[in-house]
């Protein structure tokens, strides 16, 4: 029931959002250039996720993003400014993992194949994918970074927000969310502490040692921590597969 409820609440919110960081600090500007603000509609309503750069004309962010007139904006550190850096770019397909549930969120992953490859520059370029199951084990420290929201009650982020979050035991996860998988999500943010990743970072990377091993999916509907994260090594023949598709790469 929590899983369906937070899919309603990312879904119907009033304000557009998917996710917020809650106890971060912003980053220096640019220097997370994988970064990806997108923008999509559901129903004529307007959302927000994150997401982030895998190859010039891919962007890697969760399933539960899905809507239409999605762009992508990368090389933003202020998506309320238009910088100089800013390269935006409208998608041409979304593709969700076949396996994708959306009642328990289950298989939260999706490609973002993009209309034209993304100019590679000091403020955009792809992040690096995990080398099959490298160890993601408790206690390591990673890190978060969205445009959502700071607090509860607080407006959007302007600038780019970062957290670091601390990896948990499977059974922080399996407790509190019935459908949690520990082969194909990862569990994080300590239970004693506020910091979290909430609605607006949905679809943005969870990066441990400058590789992105998760996805920002669900958690708590108050924000508290642990929040579960897709976990990307389980799903890299499907990326490496989508993306090299020879369909994929023509018109619609």
């Amino acid at each position: 029931m929590l899983l369906r409820l937070l899919l309603v609440a990312l879904l119907l919110s009033p304000t557009g959002e998917a996710g917020k960081i809650i106890e971060g600090h912003e980053v220096k500007p640019h220097s997370r250039p994988y970064m990806a603000f997108l923008r999509y509609q559901i129903s004529q309503k307007s959302f927000i996720c994150g997401g982030f750069l895998v190859r010039e004309d891919f962007v890697l962010t969760a399933a539960h993003c899905l809507g239409s007139s999605t762009s992508v904006t990368l090389g933003a550190h202020n998506i309320h400014q238009q910088e100089r850096t800013q390269q935006v770019i409208l998608v041409r397909r979304a593709i969700p993992h076949p396996d994708y549930d959306s009642k328990n969120l289950v298989n939260d992953i999706m490609l973002l194949q993009l209309t034209r490859k993304a100019n590679l520059t000091s403020a955009v370029s792809p992040i690096r994918l995990p080398w099959r199951r490298e160890p993601v084990k408790p206690g390591m420290v990673c890190s978060v970074a969205g445009w959502g929201r700071l607090g509860v009650n607080d407006p959007v982020a302007e600038k780019l927000q970062e957290v670091e979050l601390e990896v948990q035991r499977d059974e922080q996860c399996s407790s509190r969310y019935k459908d949690y998988n520990n082969n194909t999500q990862i569990c994080a943010g300590d239970p004693r502490k506020r910091k979290s990743s909430f609605k607006g970072d949905s679809g943005g990377p969870f990066v441990c040692n400058g590789v992105a091993q998760g996805i920002v999916s669900f958690g708590q509907l108050n924000g508290t921590p642990p929040n579960v994260y897709t976990r990307i090594s389980s799903f890299l023949s499907w990326i490496q597969k989508t993306m090299s598709h020879d369909n994929l790469q023509g018109p619609d």
